[in-house]
């Protein structure tokens, strides 16, 4: 080793270190095969973006667009006469019955006029930042299908995540907290489980992390369980030093593999987070008038078994707030479920039985929590580059079920978006007079135009990001995709 190899060995290496981190953060280091960087940490991969990130809103069970956004007039005047839709229907179960008017009355609100339903109220207040897309459709009227299709642009299992795409394509913006979160239904996941928020072919590092605002443990294993009265900081410590040897030690004789390297990450970024995600999930400094826009200000945190209103409203809102406090620390997209619970009487969106029932809950909270996000969003600047997207994996037929319930839909349903590049005050595809399929079924709207829109926002064009696997060029709206340009402002 001669002088000028022993003094870059010693002391320019850890210089060389620094500038590799600062050139990475830029952008401006160079790939294998000397191209550039592929991820720029501005977003600005193939245009400009009008977002950096996203929030998005799943109903999971199938949300009935006729009883919260999609106001029937004629559906109103035929209730209770026996259903006639002109051609063979595939029903899921047998939700064929009499015409059903929406269960809850619906009025004007905003300077738009936007017909809401009364459980649905507390988006009026927000209601002219909010596009609404009336003729959405659907592959499929099977749940783990359809969830699929609105989580990962697929309607089988296999493919990554809308939000592990955006973190492959665009990265981190913290070193601290992940780029992709989950924030699940307090009783349980939704159909395919972790599948939704899984990074399937890429690197595992852009799964989502899963989060339960609210909980006595937010994040599992995260830091030791109490019981283990021997675990310390130390130990825990020289535990990771000492897997970081035995990891390297792996990974060097197995070159091309990243499975292991997404592991190590996972772990790296677990350490950050025991600092990072206890500050971003303690409301204990949030403004009362912030917390009063939640609802959250009646000092209650915890709940007893028995579902009640109040539990929905804040265990939505509390989750709403988290994801405000997670998206101003620089995670870039979160994903907010609501409703899972097969017991009876049922509380999710699967609402078969007795809509009233079971979308009364959950509708408010939801309305009640994605208003105060809106709002909040708006009242700290960060809705100018924040996409809200609430979206469920199918609507409900205009026809009853056993009187009171509505079987699944997925020929016609809503989803709407706000915030940034998003064109307010709008509804973007109205459906036909009873809610049952588009007005113009030539041209509906699915949910790869969704997928592409969002990522056109976010400065991505979505016929660009690709990723090979198994000889395909996959990406997240596969073959197809429009963007949606009425929806731009």
């Amino acid at each position: 080793m001669n002088r000028r190899d022993f003094l870059w060995g010693s002391g320019g290496g850890l210089g060389g270190i620094a500038l590799a981190t600062l050139l990475g953060a830029d952008g401006l280091l160079a790939a294998e095969g000397g191209t550039a960087a592929r991820v720029r940490p501005d977003g600005g991969l193939h245009h400009a973006p009008k977002a950096k990130r996203v929030v998005q809103l799943f109903m999971a069970g199938g949300a009935s667009h006729i009883d919260l956004f999609d106001y029937k007039p004629e559906l109103i005047k035929q209730h209770g006469k026996p259903s006639s839709f002109g051609e063979h229907v595939e029903a899921f179960q047998n939700g064929l019955g009499p015409w059903l008017r929406p269960v809850w009355d619906f009025k004007a609100y905003g300077a738009s006029g936007k017909m809401l339903s009364d459980v649905a109220a507390p988006l009026g207040a927000v209601v002219d930042d909010i596009a609404f897309i009336h003729d959405m459709v659907g592959k499929t009227g099977v749940h783990s299908q359809g969830t699929l299709l609105q989580t990962t642009g697929f309607n089988r299992p296999g493919f990554p995540s809308m939000g592990s795409w955006v973190s492959y394509g665009l990265g981190r913006m913290s070193d601290d907290l992940p780029a992709f979160v989950v924030l699940p239904d307090h009783r349980g996941l939704a159909s395919n489980g972790t599948k939704n928020w899984d990074s399937a072919f890429l690197p595992s590092q852009h799964q989502g992390t899963v989060i339960y605002p609210g909980s006595k443990t937010p994040i599992a294993d995260l830091f030791p369980d109490e019981r283990v009265a021997f675990a310390s900081r130390a130990g825990d410590d020289a535990g990771v030093a000492l897997l970081n040897r035995l990891n390297r030690g792996h990974a060097a004789g197995r070159p091309g593999d990243d499975r292991l390297e997404g592991r190590i990450q996972s772990y790296e970024l677990a350490a950050k987070m025991q600092l990072a995600a206890p500050e971003a999930l303690d409301f204990s400094r949030e403004p009362r008038e912030v917390l009063k826009l939640y609802g959250l200000d009646h000092g209650k945190t915890t709940f007893d078994k028995k579902i009640n209103d109040l539990e929905e409203t804040d265990v939505f809102a509390r989750k709403c707030l988290a994801a405000r406090r997670l998206l101003e620390r620089g995670v870039r997209f979160v994903q907010i479920w609501s409703g899972n619970d097969n017991g009876f009487p049922r509380r999710n969106w699967d609402s078969h039985e007795n809509v009233e029932q079971d979308h009364g809950p959950l509708a408010l909270g939801m309305a009640r929590g994605a208003s105060a996000l809106i709002q909040d969003l708006k009242r700290t600047g960060l809705l100018d580059d924040t996409i809200v997207l609430w979206t469920t994996e199918f609507g409900r037929m205009p026809s009853s079920q056993g009187g009171k319930g509505r079987d699944h839909n997925p020929y016609c349903f809503t989803s709407w978006m706000a915030g940034g590049g998003v064109k307010g005050g709008v509804c973007h595809g109205p459906s036909d007079d009873f809610g049952y399929k588009p007005a113009d079924r030539a041209n509906p709207t699915e949910v790869y135009d969704l997928h592409a829109t969002i990522l056109h926002l976010l400065g991505v064009d979505h016929t660009r990001l690709t990723v090979r696997n198994n000889g395909i060029d996959r990406r997240l709206t596969d073959v197809h995709g429009r963007v949606i340009r009425d929806l731009l402002a």
